[in-house]
């Protein structure tokens, strides 16, 4: 390419990016696909597994608790939590993760615009996330009236 340096640098970046992004998948990859998608099934089927098993968990420990409840989970990764509205959203999620040592997602992250709603990841390892579910439902327990 030719012509002054900065229209040139600009161009060049512009058609790298055009290249990358419509390159083809080589052909051994092509090749090698049917056996590649055969090989997800079990790791689908142990993630599948392990988000029931998560999100039975948490809709037991949450009955016990009626301050709090599960939404429709209708596909995805996590649930989403509606926790009484004593405190703003990023007051609750500060004080899981300062004093619990849970980490939630406030709903304003999800596009809900009321409080308090917040998100849990359903793919932990389970001891993990049930661990951290009792001590969310221990901490919305203490703040209840």
């Amino acid at each position: 390419m030719g012509g002054p340096q900065a229209a040139v640098s600009e161009a060049t970046a512009r058609l790298e990016l055009i290249a990358d992004t419509y390159l083809t998948v080589a052909t051994p990859t092509q090749q090698a696909l049917p056996e590649l998608l055969a090989l997800t099934a079990p790791v689908t089927r142990a993630i599948q597994g392990r988000l029931a098993r998560n999100l039975a968990h948490l809709r037991n420990a949450v009955s016990a608790c009626p301050a709090l409840s599960v939404l429709d989970v209708e596909g995805g990764f996590y649930a989403t939590l509606r926790l009484p509205s004593t405190r703003s959203e990023e007051a609750w999620v500060l004080e899981l993760l300062e004093r619990d040592s849970v980490h939630v997602q406030p709903g304003y992250f999800f596009d809900f615009h009321n409080e308090a709603y917040v998100i849990v990841s359903l793919l932990a390892d389970e001891p993990v996330f049930e661990a951290g579910i009792e001590r969310l439902v221990r901490r919305v327990m203490a703040d209840a009236p």
